[in-house]
């Protein structure tokens, strides 16, 4: 297990949410009158603060053109914290598909919580720019505020992260002498509550094809003998192949349950067909007209002119349904007498 490569950019992509939060914070200041006198967009960088402060103290030199100004954000990581009240357990899996069109299914082991902490650090010369930037931060995080983050690109696999602010902290260097700059530092700590995924697996898991059940005359499986078969398989709810098996031969109402087909040869008794967005299943067949059972699986009845196209859902639609899309059941029961089982290795029964 360790030692297989994978690299999901989940904290860095966490890190990024959190700076680009605070990215369009600006400071405004008024004449007497009230009018506006200017307006600041305050700058934010990645690093610790004692950064910044050293290159504000730290004697000018003429040769460079930039020089390090307040007021100033700046935000750092500072933990990473296992959460066990969010654990789950670690062999549940979920099935995700991927997002590179194919829509393949992963089996996805459930992500480990973890929370990151950081440290926002508000670096100003004077109190009331301190104060514009607090308040436009504060009312925010009530305690907590979500970011939607893109934790997997490949599965889709997008969360809410929640992230909590735990407590601020104030600092003034006003009294270190007058010969020092100013700077009054504020430093809100935060936490990010995000989850960590393991490898994601290379194997399709797809759908399931089938499923099968055999039914025992009692509870010993050694002596007793089976009795019923119960088989489940997909089943397309909507034409993928657009055979074109026949069309409309005169118009129909919502609620009209028998009708013309120009051609009804290839359609079967308990059969599907798909006009439109409805599927219908037919009851009886007539000639070229069909008894029906009218917006079936959840699709809705409507109207259809004469001549619209008319779809026979099959085994071949059901062959082409895709991972994630709606799909039905078709259901058989079968009754035995022969005293065999079935061999899930063999695939038969012996």
């Amino acid at each position: 297990m360790l030692g297989t490569y994978y690299y999901h950019e989940i904290i860095r992509k966490t890190i990024i949410s959190f700076g680009t939060l605070f990215n369009n914070i600006e400071i405004r200041h008024t004449k007497q009158d009230g009018s506006k006198f200017s307006t600041v967009k305050v700058p934010i960088a990645y690093g610790p603060a004692e950064k910044f402060i050293a290159r504000l103290e730290q004697k000018p030199d003429p040769r460079k053109r930039v020089s390090i100004t307040i007021p100033r954000l700046a935000f750092e990581m500072t933990g990473i914290q296992y959460d066990a009240s969010r654990k789950v357990s670690t062999m549940q899996t979920f099935k995700a598909f991927t997002t590179d069109g194919t829509k393949t299914a992963r089996k996805v082991f459930m992500p480990v919580p973890y929370n990151l902490g950081f440290r926002l650090s508000i670096l100003t010369q004077y109190n009331e720019d301190a104060m514009q930037i607090i308040e436009q931060i504060l009312p925010i995080f009530q305690p907590a505020f979500n970011v939607t983050v893109d934790l997997v690109e490949s599965i889709g696999e997008k969360r809410d992260v929640p992230l909590v602010l735990e407590n601020i902290n104030f600092e003034d260097n006003y009294t270190s002498g007058y010969e020092e700059k100013r700077v009054i530092i504020h430093q809100l700590q935060f936490t990010a509550k995000t989850y960590l995924f393991g490898a994601i697996a290379d194997n399709s898991e797809g759908l399931i094809k089938k499923v099968q059940v055999d039914y025992n005359t009692s509870t010993n499986t050694k002596t007793a003998k089976r009795e019923l078969r119960y088989v489940a398989t997909p089943r397309a709810l909507k034409d993928y192949n657009d055979d074109n098996a026949t069309t409309l031969a005169e118009d129909i109402t919502a609620e009209q349950t028998k009708f013309l087909v120009t051609n009804a040869s290839s359609l079967i008794v308990d059969g599907y067909i798909y006009i439109g967005k409805e599927l219908i299943q037919i009851r009886e067949i007539s000639n070229e007209t069909l008894l029906v059972h009218r917006g079936v699986d959840g699709t809705q009845a409507d109207s259809h002119i004469s001549g619209v196209s008319i779809d026979a859902v099959t085994q071949a639609d059901d062959d082409l349904v895709e991972p994630g899309d709606d799909f039905g059941f078709s259901e058989e029961r079968f009754d035995f007498s022969d005293g065999r089982t079935y061999s899930p290795t063999k695939g038969t029964d012996v």
